[in-house]
């Protein structure tokens, strides 16, 4: 049996941009990234502290230690500027390999996104 666990989560991290005229996806920060260790064009869920707003997108890689965390296209109307949001990603594993995984999970500071 195979089960969905949480992979990756960047825990808390402030919206700094919204372009609606944009393809799609969410742009972060490469140090988040890297930190977290989600990759490009990964499937992230993202969850909007401020308006209770859960979806998905995928990731892109933004500027390093910019702090840049933008939702772009459609996922531009479900968050605002300055919004803290959540953001997961899974993997599937065995089920007994899952009881023993150890996810990535960072805490930026809320204030600048930055990992100090």
């Amino acid at each position: 049996m195979q089960i969905q666990v949480v992979k990756s989560k960047i825990h808390r991290v402030k919206v700094t941009g919204a372009d609606l005229n944009y393809i799609g996806s969410i742009t972060i920060d490469e140090a988040l990234l890297e930190a977290s260790n989600i990759i490009e064009g990964e499937k992230v869920s993202i969850v909007n502290i401020n308006n209770g707003e859960r979806f998905e997108t995928y990731a892109i890689v933004g500027e390093k230690n910019s702090g840049t965390i933008t939702l772009n296209g459609p996922a531009a109307r479900k968050v605002q500027k300055d919004d803290i949001i959540i953001i997961i990603s899974y993997a599937t594993l065995d089920f007994e390999k899952a009881k023993t995984f150890k996810p990535w999970i960072i805490f930026p500071n809320e204030k600048d996104n930055s990992l100090t």
